[in-house]
This record gives C-alpha cells, sequence and structure tokens, in this order.
C-alpha cells in the first residue's frame, strides 16, 4: 500500500444529502476556486443521489462527480450501467460510479430485497456493467444474474441480447467500490478503479487489509491502473470546537455500537482489526443497551485522532503524508466548520498544503 511521497492527492467533498444540500451547491463555485475537484453524493434512504448529481452536472463545469454509494441491491446492473452512462453524458464524463453493498437494515429494510451474495452480486453487477458501456448485447449467466432471462430461466422467452442505444461518453467509465471486510476489498482491489473504505486508519490499515489487497492484487489487470483509495474523512483546521470532537465520535460510536447486529456489525470488526478489540465489545455494549452518550465517552481517542483530517497545518500536513503513504489518492473531505465561509477557507487550506505537502521540520 504504500508509494512515493510525491504522488498527489486529489481534494474531493462529500455533499451532505439530509440537510444543506442546496447551501452546499451554491457554494460550489467557491470551492472550485479554492482548490476542490470533486463532489461526491451519497445515497443512504434519503432522497436519491442521482438526482442531485445531475443537478450537480449542471451546475458545475469541472467538478468531478462519484456516487457515495449507490447500492447494488435496489437497481438491477444495467439499469446502474445506464444511470452511469447517463450521468457521465450530463457531465461531459466526469463521473465515476461507486457502489457498495451497504447493509440488512436498509437493503431489507427499506427496499425489501434480501441482503445476500455481496460478493457474487457486485462482481456480476461490475461485470454487467461494462459490457453495457462498451456497447456490446449484454449476455450474463452467473449465480445471481441471468440476462437475458430465458424461458428456462422462469422468463417469457422473448427476451434477446440487447445494447445500449446511446453511445456513451467513455466506454470505461471508472469504478469505485465501497467495502470494509476482508474479502469484499480483496474483489474491489482485484476489479475496481477505486476503493472507499470508511475509518481509514493509515497507520494500521496494512494491519487491517494488507492481505486481502496483496490477494486482490495479485489478480488485477493492470489496465485498471493504481487503485484509488478515496477516503471519507470528517476534516477542520485548527483546533477543533469541543462540539466538533463530539460529533465525531458520536459518529463512530454510532457505527461500532450500532450500525447492524451484534454479530454483523462491519465497522465493530474493523474496529477489532485495528487492535481495539475491549474498546470496540465495550462502545458495542454500551450502545445496544441504550447508553449512547457513554458508547461515545469510550471511543479511544487515538482513534477518532487517526480517522479524522483536524488539527493544526503543521498537524494536517503531518496526518496528510500518512494517508499518503497508506495509499490514499483522494480525499472526500467533510467540512466540519460550522460557518460556511469557515469551510471554503479550510478547503482552500487544505489544497495549498495537497500541492506540496511535506512534514514541517
Amino acid at each position: 500500500m504504500s508509494t512515493a511521497p510525491t504522488d498527489r492527492i486529489k481534494l474531493g467533498m462529500v455533499v451532505d444529502y439530509a440537510g444543506g444540500f442546496d447551501e452546499t451547491v451554491e457554494l460550489m463555485l467557491a470551492y472550485e476556486q479554492a482548490g476542490l475537484e470533486l463532489a461526491a453524493i451519497p445515497e443512504a434512504y434519503s432522497f436519491d443521489g442521482v438526482s442531485q448529481l445531475g443537478y450537480l452536472a449542471a451546475k458545475t463545469e469541472r467538478l468531478e462527480l462519484l456516487s457515495a454509494i449507490f447500492q447494488i441491491y435496489s437497481r438491477t446492473p444495467a439499469l446502474l450501467a445506464m444511470t452511469a452512462a447517463g450521468l457521465d453524458f450530463v457531465s461531459g464524463g466526469r463521473f465515476t460510479l461507486g457502489l457498495g453493498a451497504s447493509g440488512p437494515q436498509v437493503v431489507e429494510g427499506f427496499h425489501g430485497v434480501k441482503y445476500d451474495a455481496q460478493l457474487g452480486r457486485t462482481r456480476e453487477v461490475v461485470d454487467i456493467c461494462r459490457q453495457v458501456w462498451r456497447r456490446e448485447p449484454v449476455v450474463h449467466r452467473g449465480k445471481n444474474y441471468t440476462v437475458p432471462l430465458t424461458r428456462e430461466d422462469g422468463g417469457s422467452g422473448l427476451g434477446k441480447p440487447l445494447k445500449l442505444i446511446n453511445h456513451p461518453v467513455r466506454s470505461e467509465i471508472p469504478v469505485s467500490i465501497a467495502a470494509l471486510g476482508e474479502k469484499n476489498v480483496a474483489v474491489v482491489a482485484e476489479i475496481a478503479e477505486g476503493w472507499q473504505p470508511l475509518f481509514f486508519h493509515p497507520l494500521k490499515a496494512q494491519q487491517a487489509w494488507g492481505e486481502a489487497l496483496a490477494a486482490g492484487f495479485a489478480k488485477r489487470d493492470p489496465a485498471l491502473g493504481e487503485l484509488d483509495i478515496q477516503l471519507q474523512v470528517n476534516f477542520h483546521v485548527g483546533e477543533p470546537p469541543a462540539e466538533v470532537v463530539q460529533k465525531v465520535r458520536d459518529q463512530l460510536a454510532l457505527y461500532i455500537g450500532g450500525m447492524g447486529a451484534r454479530d454483523k456489525n462491519f465497522y465493530n470488526q474493523l474496529t477489532c482489526r485495528y487492535g481495539y478489540e475491549d474498546e470496540a465489545k465495550e462502545i458495542q455494549d454500551l450502545y445496544l443497551a441504550g447508553q449512547k452518550a457513554e458508547a461515545a465517552a469510550a471511543v479511544p481517542q487515538d482513534l477518532v485522532e487517526a480517522v479524522t483530517l483536524m488539527g493544526d497545518e503543521a498537524s494536517i500536513a503531518r496526518q496528510v503524508e500518512e494517508f499518503r503513504a497508506a495509499g490514499v489518492r483522494t480525499f472526500l473531505v467533510n467540512p466540519m466548520a460550522a460557518d460556511p465561509a469557515d469551510r471554503v477557507a479550510h478547503v482552500r487550506t487544505l489544497a495549498g498544503i495537497l500541492q506540496g505537502a511535506r512534514v514541517p521540520a
């Protein structure tokens, strides 16, 4: 995962889908002038991400766009491919398709679709998408998807292989995948251009994912290039106010303690792989018992500091080098400053650091 320290990190930002979207979009020109290069739209169970990405495409001219993420269950593979091709078209070739499995709470609880076969579905979805973008008649027979659906597979027998009517702007739209589990990360390293991990600890990433990444890279097509680690990270220039730190703690406690069932919490498992087994158990026990404040207080301070990008400029420059050495190539920052003008100023400061950061003497 290590690279030369001269490798450049791209500056992106997560655009809030739950609130403040209009305000953030209105600031996009200011963010672009401050050095922002990419905007990422999440999609959980709020408004869909497609409409907002289309809106951003119309409002901007240079910003790259990323879905962070479209989950693979609620849209067919062909629809995901069509959507990506459409967003790439309206943006003039600026879109990256971010995919992920999400979790059973959203997939089964909101969409009413069985949450199964994450690895197999991810691989098959990417394969079908790439067929569509190449304008090949889509033919796929896998464990999870059959295209076209034949009479033998329960169809009418009238389906036939079809290719996309339109000519995509690009026949190879980049694919980025969110993954945390070791098997999932191995698949990402094998088939995707980008990887979206969450709560990435740069000094313990090798410990958590080294073997998985090596296994995937051993099968990777060199034409895919270097894996672009696209990291969502909470961000603040200067000593963060207590309320900002508390928000980070609350988020970590939610994910480590309450995101999923006790034995099906990917974030808790990741925290254990980082070496915080006792702390992860305590946080989960407290959170599931309804003691959310106590769970947040139990989050180790060094974990808070490791998975965020906060502090004075010298501290941030040091953290940037740690993330760079761990393979991060894109920051998807979540500016934590309360004032919009401060958020723009902080982005400008980080852009300057990324242009030639070195650890200050």
